[in-house]
């Protein structure tokens, strides 16, 4: 084990936890009481079951144990702990499964760090008035001549990695905005219908993100067939929350420009959110790249769970604990 994963402590079982307390402003515990029925005793409960449930898993050899790791999924699926500890063994699987999307999310990467210098993708500084996080992408800065596809899913997962401990996100969720006004043909031809079904079935399953809107903009129409692909092996509940927009006035009708980068409405200059972004990510650097240290035995008859029912896990070792009550 690297100094780097022994500092994040991987340790499946350590001898002790370190302690948790919501210190978050009062609006956001208000909404994690109402949207998430997050309560002190609930969450404290959870975390254990769910610390109990991982330390006893026979296939789960290293994995993250801290509170802000395992909120993000409890959270995503609403304290939940079946539905929450088959999220975790999925994510951990899909890690495995696809390490060229899902591994090496390290900033100091040439081929990453130009790409996030392009202004591809980042996320904007301040949160809007939902206290939700906008993460941006300009999808025509993507160079489909120098970088590839798996290169582009690795940033994705990157720029998730660096948010997704963030408890105000957890709780409030994120918006995605897309500007894909000077999209290429290129673009859609890096892409096979394979990876883009895989890659839809990792984000809907194993992705602990409580995504609340995704916004494209300036779709061109050479484009509409592959949207219209991508859509029909999304959830209803995802499809529900994509939006599509003609022009930017539509896009700002939905989402106050004032969050946005300057040049499309906003106060912080594209260049300054991008600079901003880049320090975050070179700040936990070290933190993303120890993730890869994290196990999951893959068994045959485990491997991605891809026609696994809820019913099927309920049975397994996930049905030892008792499913909380939630809508």
């Amino acid at each position: 084990m690297t100094a780097v994963a022994a500092a994040l402590n991987l340790c499946k079982a350590p001898e002790s936890y370190d302690s948790y307390s919501f210190d978050l402003p009062d609006k956001f515990k208000l909404q994690a009481q109402d949207e998430l029925r997050e309560e002190d005793d609930i969450r404290e409960n959870a975390l254990k079951q769910f610390r109990e449930w991982i330390a006893k898993h026979p296939l789960i050899k290293k994995c993250r144990t801290d509170a802000p790791f395992l909120l993000r999924f409890l959270r995503t699926k609403k304290f939940s702990i079946p539905a929450a500890t088959e999220m975790l063994e999925k994510y951990l699987s899909i890690r495995q499964i696809y390490p060229n999307w899902f591994h090496k999310l390290d900033v100091n990467d040439p081929e990453l760090e130009a790409i996030i210098d392009t202004g591809y993708l980042f996320a904007l500084p301040e949160r809007d008035e939902k206290g939700r996080k906008i993460v941006f992408s300009n999808a025509g800065k993507y160079d489909t001549n120098r970088f590839t596809a798996a290169q582009l899913i690795r940033v994705h997962s990157m720029v998730c990695e660096a948010l997704l401990d963030e408890e105000e996100s957890q709780i409030a969720g994120y918006v995605h905005v897309i500007d894909d006004s000077d999209l290429s043909m290129g673009f859609l031809g890096i892409w096979s219908f394979t990876d883009i079904k895989n890659l839809a079935h990792c984000v809907q399953n194993s992705l602990p993100m409580r995504q609340k809107e995704n916004h494209f903009v300036n779709l061109p129409s050479f484009a509409n067939k592959l949207s219209d692909f991508i859509l029909s092996v999304l959830s209803d509940k995802l499809k529900n929350r994509v939006f599509v927009h003609k022009s930017m006035e539509e896009l700002k009708a939905k989402v106050n420009p004032k969050y946005l980068p300057k040049e499309y409405g906003g106060t912080v200059p594209m260049d300054e959110c991008i600079a901003q972004f880049k320090a975050v990510l070179k700040s936990k650097r070290e933190q993303l790249v120890a993730l890869d240290e994290m196990q999951i035995e893959i068994s045959k008859n485990s491997a991605f769970w891809a026609n696994t029912t809820d019913a099927d896990i309920a049975a397994g070792v996930i049905g030892s604990f008792r499913k909380l009550e939630v809508d």
